[in-house]
């Protein structure tokens, strides 16, 4: 058995014959459609690359590029208090830091500024939302081995789980767990401190390949523990609070990464409310927070729309 052959078998034990077979012919149709002349899987910003090949000209022409590169590595720490009813206090101020929608190969200054941010910050675990590729398609290599050098610069004691995005094939999961990141395909994990623990769950991409499943993610989890799931997309809002979930961490908006003044984004690209598209957010019975991203999509430019790092502080409550 070939190193090829031995990849895939392993995911077919981790996810199961039908969701690794859903996922290749998801991703094989889309690359066919974007590739043939004038298609498209379906309507996705982020895949129109002749409206960013305009903004960038307009941008020039009006003087506000070099302005938006600069934006676009002008990073801004997040500190996000978390209160979670029946949290164990063993993990009173434990500190998970989240990287999201970085697009490692298509950093503006190489990943300099984010690596040396990063050296700075300590944090118990840490977690990235997807999204490592700059596009849709073509090569990644270079995205898997900038985004290495990214997570070589974290502290984070209890280690790095992650999941794909929109922007990522499964073929990007040897190379991502190479560099130390767990990826989570519909899986749960147990964090333990202290004699006690938390459950951390990821599911694959709900956005564009529709390859999620919550109930999967979260089937060996004890009905009363403590779940934080990892979606790429808020767009999995409801399906997570009617799991059961206490909160939900995910990104894939870029908080509309070209705003007006105020963070006012005129498209998010996320069938949701509003309100879930940046930030903290509740919905019901779910707690939620949507990460403006790491780094920039399609056109590594942001205006009134900082690029982030976030650290989610984890405080119980009664």
């Amino acid at each position: 058995m070939n190193i090829e052959e031995d990849f895939y078998q392993n995911l077919i034990h981790r996810v199961g014959k039908d969701h690794l077979i859903k996922r290749l012919i998801r991703q094989v149709n889309f690359a066919a459609k974007f590739y043939a002349k004038g298609g498209y899987t379906s309507f996705h910003i982020e895949n129109m690359e002749l409206i960013y090949i305009f903004l960038k000209y307009f941008l020039k022409l009006i003087g506000l590029y070099k302005r938006g590169l600069k934006n676009s590595v002008d990073y801004k720490i997040e500190q996000i208090p978390v209160y979670l009813k029946n949290l164990p206090p063993q993990f009173n101020n434990f500190k998970i830091l989240q990287l999201s929608d970085m697009h490692a190969n298509m950093i503006y200054d190489e990943g300099r500024g984010l690596i040396n941010t990063l050296k700075k910050l300590k944090a118990d675990l840490c977690i990235l939302t997807g999204d490592y590729r700059f596009l849709t398609h073509g090569s990644y290599k270079e995205a898997i081995e900038q985004t290495k050098e990214i997570v070589k610069a974290i502290d984070a004691t209890h280690g790095f789980w992650g999941i794909l995005g929109n922007h990522d094939f499964i073929e990007f999961v040897p190379g991502l767990e190479d560099s130390g990141i767990k990826i989570l395909l519909n899986e749960s994990v147990k964090v333990q401190k202290d004699g006690a623990e938390f459950y951390l769950a990821g599911i694959d991409d709900a956005h564009l390949y529709s390859c999620h499943d919550i109930y999967k993610a979260l089937s060996g989890v004890p009905s009363k523990a403590i779940t934080i799931l990892l979606s790429h997309t808020p767009e999995t809002f409801v399906e997570a609070n009617e799991a059961g979930v206490d909160y939900l961490v995910c990104g894939h908006t870029h908080g509309g990464q070209i705003c007006l003044p105020g963070g006012v984004h005129i498209f998010a690209n996320a069938k949701c409310p509003r309100k879930l598209c940046s930030g903290l957010w509740r919905y019901k019975n779910l707690l939620g927070y949507t990460s403006r991203g790491t780094g920039s999509s399609s056109l590594n430019v942001r205006f009134f729309c900082p690029p982030e790092i976030t650290i989610h502080e984890l405080k119980s409550t009664i």
